[in-house]
């Protein structure tokens, strides 16, 4: 008796290969989805705003357009993707736009100055003389802002050499000793940091000026300077010593260290990048000021590199001034020191980089 077949076993599929998207990955379709959201946004917004509607200005079409762009972003993805994606979607549109709109203004700021300064930049006494005995209608081919210059790097300097030390120190005192003091010094500070800069003028002009009989001068300005720096800087450095790991504190107290030796030796040399951010930070509040530099430095056109003695200009100052004439010679001569002390600024920003780079290294 002949046994029975057993029929044959189907054959099971294999299971299909998952192909994982990568994260941040744009296919075809999300370029195409973005290309027809831009022309299409620009489109509707040219037709609505400078045809149908009477608006006109570049910068109501810039936000008008934005506005459609977003809409028919969500608009063409919600047509082949879930609503997560499309939340997802306009969320980065909005975030991205952030940083851009802030990055065009910036480089709007930068171009305007540069393009209206150019006529005084490009002639080379601009860099090298001062302007005494120089009429407002005078040609750029005389006068320039060498005086300013310096005396701009001379009050910063004298400003940093005051505000760093004690900022360094009052951040020390905070981070490391702490106590009821600490918090004190610390709300004092963060209070400071709001300080309006005519204020700090006005008290440097009310004791050094009329109490003390000082006259008007670098130094003085100096003085205002270092008091708008200082807690920008103390602040800044406060927050770099409290990134410094307890670790190397607890390794260099095992070690037999005292307080201070571990702060010398140890957490100020790993934080001194942050230093010289904080150190940046102040310099950038000192350098642009304008309010207590009219109290302390006094005006001048003639060059004068002794802080101790007459009055120093400087470049905000200067800028401040030759706006104040109502002269287009002057106004232009204004924009061209605006320019020079944007690249002062990106000056001393690389060299302190460099300089914490370079001993970070070592």
């Amino acid at each position: 008796m002949e046994a029975p077949v057993e029929p044959a076993a189907e054959a099971v599929p294999a299971p299909a290969t998952e192909v994982l998207r990568r994260a941040g990955h744009r296919t075809r379709e999300d370029s195409l989805t973005l290309l027809g959201a831009v022309l299409g946004s620009v489109a509707t917004t040219w037709v609505a705003y400078s045809q149908v509607l009477p608006f006109s200005g570049s910068v109501g079409f810039v936000v008008i357009w934005y506005v459609v762009f977003v809409a028919f972003y969500a608009g063409l993805t919600a047509l082949t993707h879930p609503r997560r994606i499309v939340v997802d979607r306009v969320v980065a549109a909005v975030v991205m736009a952030a940083p851009a709109l802030i990055g065009l203004a910036l480089l709007s700021t930068v171009l305007t100055t540069v393009w209206k300064g150019m006529p005084a930049l490009t002639h080379w006494n601009f860099f090298v003389d001062d302007m005494a005995g120089v009429r407002a209608d005078d040609p750029f081919t005389k006068g320039g802002i060498a005086h300013a210059l310096v005396g701009t790097v001379i009050e910063v300097c004298i400003a940093v050499a005051i505000a760093m030390p004690l900022g360094v120190a009052t951040a020390v005192y905070i981070s490391e000793v702490g106590g009821k003091g600490a918090l004190l010094v610390r709300t004092v500070v963060e209070a400071m940091t709001a300080l309006p800069s005519i204020v700090a003028g006005l008290f440097i002009y009310t004791v050094w000026i009329v109490n003390l009989g000082m006259e008007t001068s670098g130094l003085a300005a100096s003085l205002a300077l270092a008091v708008m720096a200082l807690p920008i800087m103390a602040r800044a450095s406060e927050v770099v010593l409290r990134v410094v790991p307890n670790g190397l504190r607890e390794a260099s107290y095992a070690l037999g260290a005292g307080r201070w030796q571990t702060v010398w030796k140890v957490v100020l040399p790993t934080a001194r990048p942050g230093l010289a951010t904080a150190l940046i930070l102040g310099v950038a509040r000192a350098v642009g000021e304008t309010s207590p530099l009219l109290l302390t430095s006094g005006a001048s056109t003639f060059f004068n590199a002794d802080p101790t003695h007459n009055p120093m200009n400087s470049l905000p100052l200067f800028v401040y001034a030759s706006v104040s004439t109502g002269s287009p010679e002057m106004e232009q001569r204004a924009y061209a020191g605006a320019a020079v002390l944007l690249a002062v600024v990106l000056s001393l920003f690389l060299l302190a980089r460099l300089a914490a780079r370079g001993r970070k290294n070592r």
